[in-house]
């Protein structure tokens, strides 16, 4: 859901992400024409683009680093370490891999801290309406109040020393799509730190970071980020932000949807109701200094709307982190911490909102 405007010419093994910063190889001379690769995985299009002469090898090995990692989450394939734990659900925990485990407690942490506007346990709503895949429907409401009930991360045990996970109920269902692709995004931005790579582009379908100084030559070394149009095909901005070592996490509404009956229902499930989220938000970016925590929030923001989302991001500015919401009248309000920093495009169709829309 993120535009990156940079010039043209401008997470494998375990062990290889828990290397030392002293022990880091150095990098190698910072090229203007990158080194990339961009392939269809996880339901998206991701890119990686590595700007250290000499580093082709790094692109590789981080794209191996994904395929392993998204065949071990996905909810979607038969025969994944979470297809195992949610055919298991109520019988018997599940021993999962040292590339898994950390995934599922971030998961664990945002659905806790998120005031019930994320939850790792959300897989029976989000398999009964299958949006974003052919079979997509829209469910009756019967279907929806037996299969909300199974929605609650409380009932998800974690065993840290057994490395385990365990599903209380029958029928639960686990789905890490709200986070799985941030998680990916900061594996690889510490792969690339331990090959010697120090200046790239990590773009995972709306979740992306941003390493180093931009090989463009700024005097502040930032990479200048486009916002995605959440209305337009990829690559459409509505403004720009600079940013340098930073993720830019987008959740928006038009990224995946099912058009019914003239109706348009969004990707972006409601925990608490099974149904797609009903406010006024098309789009909320967070800019952080993990895509994990980009992830989580996007989604958890999303849910609280604009008003109370902008109370909550702003809370959170001391962490570094903030927030561009887009309302589907087309208005843009920006956290407190970055109304210094975003330009809105003036032939965007776009215009601020107004203050007072915040109280």
């Amino acid at each position: 859901m993120l535009a990156l405007m940079v010039p043209l010419t401008t997470a494998c093994g375990s062990q290889s992400t828990k290397k030392t910063t002293s022990s880091r190889p150095k990098p190698t001379k910072v090229i203007q024409t990158p080194y990339e690769n961009t392939e269809f995985m996880m339901g998206t299009v991701v890119t990686l683009r590595v700007y250290n002469k000499g580093k082709q090898s790094a692109v590789d090995g981080a794209f191996k680093l994904l395929k392993k990692e998204a065949k071990e989450v996905t909810t979607n394939a038969s025969g994944s370490e979470i297809d195992k734990v949610n055919a298991a659900a109520g019988k018997h925990p599940v021993v999962v891999s040292k590339d898994v485990y950390p995934i599922l407690k971030a998961a664990y942490y945002y659905s806790k801290n998120s005031d019930e506007s994320f939850d790792m346990a959300i897989g029976s709503i989000t398999q009964l309406w299958r949006i974003g895949f052919s079979d997509a429907r829209v469910p009756k409401q019967s279907e929806i109040d037996r299969e909300v009930k199974l929605v609650d991360y409380t009932k998800v045990k974690l065993n840290d020393k057994k490395r385990s996970v365990y599903l209380e109920e029958k029928g639960m269902k686990l789905d890490l799509g709200g986070i799985a692709k941030g998680y990916m995004t900061d594996q690889v931005h510490k792969y690339f730190l331990n090959h010697g790579v120090s200046t790239a582009i990590i773009d995972l379908g709306g979740n992306i970071f941003v390493m180093g100084d931009s090989p463009k030559g700024t005097k502040s070394g930032d990479w200048t980020v486009g916002i995605q149009d959440p209305k337009e095909s990829r690559g459409t901005a509505i403004g720009s932000i600079p940013a340098k070592n930073m993720s830019i996490v987008t959740s928006g509404i038009y990224e995946r949807y099912l058009k019914k009956n003239g109706k348009i229902y969004s990707h972006l499930m409601d925990p608490k109701t099974g149904a797609p989220y009903q406010n006024n938000l098309m789009g909320v970016s967070i800019i952080s200094k993990k895509s994990t925590d980009g992830d989580g929030l996007s989604t958890a923001t999303f849910d609280k709307g604009l008003k109370d989302g902008m109370k909550y991001i702003n809370a959170k500015a001391d962490q570094g982190i903030g927030a561009i919401f887009i309302t589907k009248d087309r208005k843009v309000y920006v956290s407190n911490n970055l109304k210094k920093k975003f330009s809105l495009f003036s032939d965007s169709g776009y215009k601020y909102g107004s203050a007072s829309d915040l109280k």
